[in-house]
């Protein structure tokens, strides 16, 4: 079969070491899936490279697994901690150049240990970005005091993957509704409301170069683009934005296929957003490749938009 070039981004892995930190997210598979989660994630090479192969993506960019040391609470440990994965994902990727790039793992404790180790990650290593697993023990992106990650980040002109984490604390209205609380619902409803804060608290009037990637369709927040500016418009709560709240959307605000192979929500994506900001990717090892693939292969795009979404987008934002 001919596969269509792909870039995907939304790709993990773990380095030795850190499935302490994983433990909160695979602890809840059952032991048989937790074991060929952890083999696809330790690996670098032939499981990997040919599950790639068969979906036709020729290069992906790794993220170590989360929460990561997001959930350390030593700072110091954490940075050193981060220092370490990076280290790691770094000799991987240079033993496979061109099927592999990376997303730093910031403690995002200290805002200015991150935006050290992000310029250090981009410029030593060539790392396209950073990968942030949500709030860091309950402290939230819009917090003033990372103001100076985002000049840092800015400067750099790399984007930023907001990635789920669990909620701080589980809202009231999932009380007693467990399978609620994670990927199948509480998770979307934690980074897109994070997503949003970054929005609403001015962070991309202050920082407006700033690319912040939202991943699984855009945890549903491209669908109520209408919406956020008339509700808003009513409801202000003394907030001043520069632009509508929709305007931030495709500009500051990217989105992923990962994790959501509906072809009815990528054409509405697509259409909420502009093909320039929707980017393909698998999720892996915690989705199908396959199936990815084989949706977007098949979705109902032009031939044009198709491109941009699998490989354009990212070879663009990337520099790829």
């Amino acid at each position: 079969m001919t596969h269509i070039r792909k870039i995907a981004l939304e790709e993990h892995f773990s380095a030795p070491g850190f499935e302490q930190y994983s433990k909160v997210f695979l602890n809840k598979i059952d032991p048989e899936s937790r074991a060929a989660l952890a083999r696809k994630l330790g690996d670098f090479d032939d499981i990997r490279l040919a599950e790639m192969d068969r979906g036709g993506i020729d290069m992906v960019i790794l993220s170590q697994s989360g929460p990561a040391v997001q959930a350390e609470t030593d700072t110091a440990l954490a940075i050193a901690r981060a220092r370490e994965n990076n280290d790691f994902l770094a000799a991987q990727i240079a033993r496979h150049p061109t099927r592999y790039a990376g997303f730093a793992m910031l403690a995002m404790q200290d805002p200015q240990a991150a935006a050290y180790e992000l310029e250090r990650t981009v410029k030593e290593y060539g790392f396209k970005g950073s990968l942030i697993n949500g709030h860091t023990n309950g402290r939230y992106l819009d917090d003033p005091a990372y103001d100076l990650f985002w000049e840092k980040m800015q400067a750099l002109d790399v984007p930023m993957y907001l990635h789920p984490t669990n909620a701080w604390v589980d809202p009231y209205c999932i009380t007693g509704h467990p399978e609620l609380a994670g990927a199948t619902w509480g998770w979307g409803v934690e980074t897109g409301t994070h997503a949003l804060r970054l929005l609403f608290g001015g962070v991309f009037d202050r920082f407006p170069a700033l690319k912040v990637i939202v991943g699984h369709m855009g945890e549903g927040l491209p669908f109520l683009r209408w919406r956020f500016d008339s509700r808003f418009a009513v409801y202000p709560h003394g907030v001043k934005l520069a632009r509508a709240p929709s305007a931030y959307f495709g500009s500051n605000l990217l989105i992923t296929t990962s994790g959501v192979c509906s072809p009815h929500a990528l054409v509405g994506a697509i259409g909420e957003m502009g093909a320039e900001a929707v980017l393909f990717s698998v999720d892996y090892p915690y989705e199908s490749t396959e199936a990815a693939a084989r949706f977007i292969e098949q979705a109902p795009l032009d031939e044009a938009t198709r491109k941009l979404v699998c490989h354009g987008n990212a070879e663009r934002i990337f520099k790829l």
